[in-house]
């Protein structure tokens, strides 16, 4: 009895490609579909076991279902003048109707149940033009990124610091002028002692009286310069230390 057609449709038919460079793992995909109305069993086989990972690699496909294989090949030293003899084998049987024992399934089938295809590995290394580019996008990632972050922090401290310095001018200018009131203050204060002292040591007159009596208001004056002079530097000095507390 002749051997039955591969039922299963592979894409790719023929050969798996693998591109470099193969200093990491590289994976090349290949589709199964099931174009009959029957479940199929298949099984993927390779001449080179050690150098790749099949997932899955077997399994059972559905009527009119697609199973997607993922080939990883492991990280090897590339040699351009030796050829590629790895290959693979896509063996597929029809699945019988109930399927419990899958290893006892493909032992005990027959030569002519197996159907089964070929497949070539080809390994292909990227071209020069491949590699600029690659290189130039690798690049331009991190080049983007720095122009995206240096404008802001080359502008807030900026930003920040000239409103800091226009804020300390005000506040210096209200200190020097409080300043300048003490000190006015300061000065009539003692000229009012030292015309009260000179008016206690004159001689006492009847035509006096009208001195004394502006004596008492000027005093009265005096007694209260002191608490002035409190409740303004106590302005000043919280003012000035508030300031710069916040």
């Amino acid at each position: 009895m002749s051997k039955l057609d591969q039922v299963l449709i592979l894409d790719p038919p023929s050969d798996l490609k693998f591109k470099g460079p193969f200093t990491d793992v590289v994976t090349s995909n290949l589709k199964l579909k099931n174009p009959s109305d029957r479940r199929v069993c298949f099984k993927v086989k390779t001449t080179a076991p050690r150098r790749y990972c099949v997932r899955p690699n077997s399994g059972v496909i559905d009527a009119g279902a697609t199973v997607n294989i993922s080939v990883m090949l492991q990280p090897f030293e590339y040699d351009p003048n030796e050829k590629s003899k790895h290959k693979f084998m896509v063996q597929t049987i029809f699945a019988p109707p109930n399927v419990s024992d899958m290893d006892s399934l493909w032992k005990d089938a027959k030569p002519d149940e197996l159907m089964d295809s070929k497949l070539r590995c080809v390994f292909e290394m990227p071209s020069e033009n491949d590699r600029v580019n690659d290189v130039e996008a690798t690049r331009a990632v991190p080049a983007m990124n720095s122009v995206r972050a240096e404008p802001t922090p080359a502008v807030m401290p900026t930003a920040a610091a000239a409103a800091d310095d226009a804020e300390m001018k005000k506040v210096l200018e209200k200190c020097r002028r409080l300043q300048a009131e003490v000190n006015k203050l300061t000065e009539e204060n003692r000229q009012l002692k030292d015309d009260a002292y000179r008016i206690r040591k004159m001689p006492r007159s009847d035509h006096m009286t009208s001195n004394s009596t502006n004596l008492v208001g000027r005093e009265h004056t005096i007694a209260y310069l002191p608490s002035l002079l409190v409740v303004l530097a106590a302005i000043f000095i919280g003012f000035f230390s508030g300031k710069f507390i916040l």
